[in-house]
C-alpha cells in the first residue's frame, strides 16, 4: 500500500517528513556508533571503544525503555573526543558499508512518489547530522532535521546541541519547521516505524506507518492510517 497523493494545490506548501532508522533503513544509531568505535583510529583504542559499547548495551536498553531522550543523551556521550573531520570521513564510509546496503526495498520508490507531487522532502532523525548527510544526498532530500554534536576546537564534547531530537520533540521540530518555512502542516506527510514517534505522525495531516512495530500498527489501524511494509 502506498500513501495517497495530496492535491496539487497543496503540494507546493507541503513536505514529506521521514524518520530514518526502521523506516528507510534497517539500521539504528547503535550500528553507526559501533562502526565509528571499530574504525576510530589506533587498533587498541578502537578495541577499547568497541568493548565499552558492548558493555554499555544493557544501560542503553534501560535508558531507551525509560525515555528516548535519555537514551540519546547517554549514547552521544560516547562520541566525546572524536574530531569533526574524522567523523565526517567515517560517515561517508558508514554510508557505503552499512547504511546503503540496509536501505529497505521500496524506500526509494516511496520517496520518489512523494517527490513527484512537488512536496519538499525532509529527513527527521535522532541521529547526528554528520552521520545522516550521505543518506540525505542518496535520497536527494531537500532538508535534514537531526541532532547536532557540540564541537570545541573541532573535537566532540559528547554533548548534543539543544533541543535534543527524540520522540515528542520530533513533532515540535516538524511544527517549527513548517511555521518557519510557511508550510501547511495539514497537507504534510509523516513516515515513521515506531510507536515512540507517534507524536510526529499525529501532527502531520497525512501520517503513514512504515514497517510499524506492534503498537504503532494497532494505532494506525484504529486511526485508519495507511500502513506500508518495505521489509
Amino acid at each position: 500500500m502506498h500513501p495517497s497523493v495530496p492535491p496539487a494545490a497543496n503540494a507546493a506548501r507541503a513536505a514529506a517528513f521521514y524518520d530514518v532508522d526502521g523506516t528507510l533503513v534497517s539500521t539504528n544509531v547503535v550500528h553507526a556508533f559501533g562502526y565509528y568505535a571499530a574504525n576510530r583510529g589506533r587498533l587498541i583504542e578502537s578495541a577499547v571503544r568497541t568493548a565499552a559499547l558492548v558493555a554499555g548495551i544493557p544501560a542503553f536498553w534501560l535508558a531507551d525503555q525509560a525515555s528516548r531522550a535519555l537514551f540519546n543523551e547517554l549514547f552521544y556521550k560516547q562520541y566525546k573526543g572524536l574530531t569533526k573531520d574524522r567523523l565526517t570521513a567515517l560517515s561517508e564510509e558508514l554510508f557505503e558499508r552499512v547504511l546503503k546496503p540496509a536501505i529497505f526495498p521500496g524506500a526509494a520508490e516511496m520517496v520518489e512518489r512523494c517527490r513527484q507531487t512537488g512536496a519538499r522532502q525532509v529527513l527527521v532523525t535522532g541521529a547526528i547530522d554528520l552521520t545522516i548527510l550521505p543518506l540525505d544526498r542518496h535520497f536527494r532530500m531537500d532538508d535534514v532535521i537531526a541532532n547536532r554534536l557540540e564541537f570545541v576546537d573541532n573535537v566532540a564534547t559528547g554533548r548534543v546541541i539543544k533541543p535534543l531530537l527524540a520522540g515528542g520533540t520530533k513533532a515540535a521540530a516538524v511544527r517549527d519547521y513548517c511555521s518557519r518555512e510557511g508550510l501547511d502542516l495539514s497537507a504534510c506527510w509523516g513516515f515513521c516505524d515506531s510507536y515512540a514517534d507517534y507524536p510526529m505522525l499525529a501532527v502531520c495531516g497525512r501520517p503513514t506507518a512504515v514497517n510499524p512495530d506492534f503498537r504503532l500498527r494497532q494505532l494506525a489501524k484504529s486511526h485508519d492510517w495507511p500502513v506500508v511494509d518495505l521489509k
